[in-house]
């Protein structure tokens, strides 16, 4: 059962399948607002995934020219955000795969995207669950991030990364499972440095 959509997710997508509207008609300006507003996500997603500008850039590209060329096939059955990243995620793996360039798995979330009321206790908390990111395996930390990074449903990172509900539901406990183990250790180690 997919979980429902803030009001703010909501609007989002609504503006985003408007613009996808357009973009089906040819419309250079819609595209263009597209592009700016994805840009900055995906270049975030895939320089992490890639560790390389220049790949995610071309990836970048590859992805919004599938957009460009098959907005018109967009059918709706997700959110335009869980299209395009699937899109980005697909087109990553083929030219990872083309350079013979393994999927990154030191690459961790962004410190953005972890908040705790307290600014020290938020930067040491943050430090500690990117050291552990680190750790855990390419494909867990994606559903990881996919979820709580980018607020994506089970439902629509299967979507994303081709796969069935029930393994991203799995990728998601194991990852879980693995940060509460690694967590206290890290904890330890850094206080007392």
């Amino acid at each position: 059962m997919p979980v429902p959509l803030s009001h703010q997710q909501q609007a989002r997508d609504e503006g985003d399948r408007r613009l996808l509207e357009r973009v089906a008609t040819g419309d250079r300006e819609a595209f263009r607002e597209l592009y700016i507003a994805y840009h900055r996500r995906l270049a975030r997603f895939l320089t992490r995934l890639t560790r390389h500008y220049e790949i995610a850039e071309e990836i970048i590209n590859d992805t919004l020219w599938v957009v460009w060329r098959k907005a018109g096939d967009f059918r709706g059955d997700s959110r335009v955000s869980t299209w395009i990243m699937g899109i980005a995620y697909r087109r990553a793996l083929k030219t990872l795969r083309s350079r013979g360039h393994p999927l990154v798995d030191t690459a961790p979330l962004e410190n953005d995207a972890l908040v705790a009321p307290d600014e020290l206790e938020a930067a040491e908390t943050s430090e500690w669950i990117l050291l552990a990111m680190q750790q855990i395996p390419a494909e867990q930390r994606l559903a990881l991030e996919f979820a709580y990074g980018y607020g994506h449903s089970c439902e629509e990172i299967a979507l994303i990364m081709d796969c069935p509900v029930n393994t991203v539901k799995t990728r998601l406990f194991h990852a879980r499972a693995k940060l509460r183990a690694l967590l206290p250790g890290l904890a330890g180690v850094q206080s007392r440095s």
